[in-house]
């Protein structure tokens, strides 16, 4: 079984600062992209970032300039920093990979966006 965990998700003012974590365990054989997503109250899910094995990333108009997406590949770990942050951001943040897992003795793949974690809640106050 493989799971994704999201921690770092807190209560900060306008202006503030926030690193976010997602660690991957279980079953993988190996990680692709990894990804960070959010969803407000009332608003569907929403990409903010993706960062390939490579390092190569992707961060969406609204986030370019604040966030930065990194990870660890020998962690399993994805990372959201995350800058100047304004009350819009606030948000359940969810991470999600493209991965390859064992599932008894079968070798399965799930994309981007099959596979979420539980979330961390942000919430940012003006």
């Amino acid at each position: 079984q493989v799971r994704l965990v999201e921690s770092g998700g807190a209560l900060v003012q306008a202006g503030g600062s926030l690193r976010l974590s997602c660690a991957a365990s279980g079953s993988i054989l190996s990680i692709n992209a990894m990804g960070w997503y959010r969803q407000a109250p009332g608003k569907q899910r929403e990409l903010v970032a993706t960062i390939n094995s490579g390092g190569s990333t992707n961060v969406v108009d609204y986030a370019k300039g604040r966030f930065t997406i990194s990870r660890d590949n020998a962690k399993n770990t994805v990372y959201l920093q995350m800058n100047s942050l304004q009350p819009e951001d606030t948000a359940v943040y969810y991470c999600s990979a493209d991965f390859t897992y064992y599932s008894g003795s079968y070798l399965l793949r799930r994309n981007l966006g099959d596979y979420w974690g539980q979330g961390t809640q942000v919430t940012v106050s003006s």
